[in-house]
């Protein structure tokens, strides 16, 4: 894997992880709670000759923090940046918070050739636990924090989440349960553009885990964000929820190389 680095006007630096390959590029928009090693199972497992470039949004190392005034717009403009220095046309992948991020930019861009989305949130997402979460990671409280995300939020067994703090993982998450405070706020003080989703004119793929079809918040938040794409084509992943990238790596890679060829 090679890095990609781009420096932003307001001075943050984003780093790219890039997999060298030939044809259209593939650009992943990873969501809250992840980074762009969250990611590498499913970039290994992609059976595409394509490039694939994984972003570390902000707020996670090695890129820089989120910076003043951060906001869907900052993501949204990160974004064309990376694509706007990649000069050629790309497919982008959005799973989750990042998912909304590259619908957002697909909208406002003519050289992206496909957009496959997994699991795309839009508010309302949650906002009840923003302030809980905050308050949180105010106190330095992140184990809290990122117990809010899987109870509240995400409405995890207690079991499976007594199960995820035992393991190797939670240490993982752990500390971007901060950046998950402020993308959770972002998530809800953004009005989707439905009407823009709905005209978007490239080939889309949704992704959905079986276990979230019509359980909140993720099924049915994904339900309204595919009632505004009437055309693209829903895909469900077999016995997955929202954590493919971590839980079934390759079935995942698998529905992204085949939106993509």
């Amino acid at each position: 894997m090679n890095e990609l680095r781009f420096d932003r006007p307001d001075g943050i630096e984003l780093v790219a992880r890039t997999r060298p390959g030939e044809g259209t590029p593939l650009v992943l928009v990873h969501g809250a709670l992840a980074d762009a090693d969250a990611w590498q199972q499913v970039v290994d497992a992609i059976e595409l000759p394509n490039p694939v470039v994984v972003v570390n949004r902000r707020g996670r190392a090695p890129s820089g923090p989120f910076g003043d005034g951060y906001s869907l717009r900052t993501e949204i403009d990160d974004l064309h940046h990376v694509l706007d220095s990649l000069g050629e046309p790309v497919v982008l992948f959005g799973h989750s918070y990042g998912g909304l991020i590259a619908q957002e930019a697909a909208t406002e861009r003519t050289d992206v050739r496909a957009l496959v989305l997994y699991e795309p949130v839009v508010r309302p997402f949650g906002p009840e636990s923003m302030a809980p979460m905050r308050e949180a990671v105010r106190r330095g409280d992140l184990d809290a924090a990122l117990e809010i995300v899987n109870v509240d939020i995400a409405r995890v067994p207690a079991a499976e989440v007594a199960e995820l703090r035992a393991s190797e993982l939670w240490a993982v998450l752990r500390p971007l349960a901060a950046a998950a405070a402020e993308e959770l706020a972002v998530i809800n003080d953004h009005e989707p553009g439905f009407e823009r989703y709905a005209a978007l004119d490239v080939a889309i793929t949704l992704i959905l885990g079986d276990r979230n079809e019509g359980v909140p918040p993720y099924g049915t938040v994904f339900d309204s964000v595919a009632a505004a794409m009437p055309r693209a084509k829903v895909v469900r992943l077999v016995d997955q929820g929202h954590l493919a990238h971590v839980e079934g790596p390759e079935g995942l890679a698998a529905e992204i190389s085949a939106a993509v060829r």
